[in-house]
């Protein structure tokens, strides 16, 4: 059985489970509140779970310790990113018992980031964070969450619309360094990212069939990936072979050592194109959107650009204006069609007509 008693004017109640008391304070003053809290410390406790006073000891920064360790652990790639979302939900959230975070709280959070004029999607992938945080706590033995709280949403417009058409990549790898030229194309055919690109090596690169892979462990989504190069790819390797450096395994190079980054010379070549403004990401999309204009299976050209799921991959199939317009030209030359089958149609008629009633007549 519990009890209550007084600490100076406070109120206190005592607890048992298993065995093992529990106080806490009511930070109250009146007997009526320490007999409420005491009842239902009772009934959580009958019902076969934690006190709620377990629970008001997790703080925020615990959670948000176990919820990197969980990356670490699983190897997960976006770990920078992810470490990114904890700092920006520490300052409001640091040092905040896991039961104060509440769905007010949370609004105030969303008002406090778009008054930093933060993306509807940066914010997205915090409360998405923040979720994740809290769904780990819950599934903790013993938990470390009760209940997680409804984390609203904001809506995001993640239609990706930068693409290349071909004459601009042409001008944009025209402009570009030499040692650059074979990753612009190599990424423009591919679909692949700048990081799995400049990441290959010799090893996985099979010379006599044409064959390029990557392993589970250099691409995004943790999955294996091949691609059969075409003519132009194909030269272009066995130029790169010819010239490669047996003490470096890396294909991509720049005097003589592998490529970390090259955002200042694509940003200058974009420029002097008169792209300014495209990124190397939109060779991923225009990759896939010619590979589905070719006629190549949509399962076959996620399999060689690496989209794992079909949400993603509709994303980067973009319909620009040349596709509309030849959309209303399709339209036009079918409506134009039916119409010439509908006019055949009355002029057999009108013709056939008389020598049908001709016929009747003489019968």
């Amino acid at each position: 059985m519990g009890s209550i008693y007084k600490r100076g004017n406070t109120y206190w109640v005592q607890y048992y489970r298993n065995g093992k008391p529990y106080r806490e304070s009511t930070k109250s003053k009146k007997e009526v509140d320490a007999k409420r809290l005491l009842k239902k410390r009772e009934g959580e406790i009958s019902d076969g779970k934690l006190p709620g006073i377990y629970f008001d000891r997790v703080r925020f920064d615990e959670l948000a310790e176990d919820f990197i360790l969980d990356f670490k652990i699983n190897q997960k790639k976006s770990l920078r990113r992810v470490k990114q979302c904890v700092d920006h939900l520490a300052e409001m959230f640091e040092g905040i018992k896991i039961r104060d975070i509440t769905t007010p709280k949370i609004q105030a959070y969303i008002e406090k980031r778009l008054i930093a004029r933060a993306a509807n999607a940066t914010i997205n992938r915090e409360l998405s964070a923040l979720k994740r945080m809290l769904n780990l706590g819950a599934r903790q033995t013993p938990p470390l969450v009760d209940k997680v709280p409804y984390i609203p949403m904001l809506k995001e417009n993640n239609t990706r619309t930068g693409f290349f058409e071909h004459e601009e990549f042409l001008s944009v790898r025209d402009t570009l360094p030499d040692y650059l030229k074979p990753i612009i194309t190599f990424g423009y055919k591919s679909g692949w990212r700048s990081g799995e690109i400049l990441g290959l090596i010799w090893d996985k690169v099979d010379m006599k069939n044409g064959i390029v892979r990557i392993e589970t462990g250099d691409t995004k989504n943790s999955e294996a990936r091949t691609i059969y190069l075409d003519d132009e790819l194909r030269e272009i390797f066995r130029q790169l072979f010819i010239n490669r450096r047996l003490d470096i395994s890396f294909i991509f190079l720049k005097d003589g050592k592998p490529i970390q980054s090259f955002r200042k010379a694509w940003k200058a070549a974009c420029k002097k194109a008169g792209l300014k403004g495209k990124l190397f990401h939109d060779l991923r999309r225009t990759a896939v959107r010619n590979m589905v204009r070719a006629g190549v299976p949509e399962g076959v050209a996620m399999k060689v650009s690496g989209h794992k799921t079909r949400s993603v991959f509709d994303r980067y199939n973009i319909v620009n204006d040349a596709d509309l317009r030849q959309a209303t030209q399709k339209q036009q030359a079918y409506l134009i069609g039916q119409e010439t089958n509908t006019n055949k149609h009355k002029t057999t008629t009108i013709h056939e007509f008389p020598e049908k009633k001709e016929l009747t007549n003489n019968g």
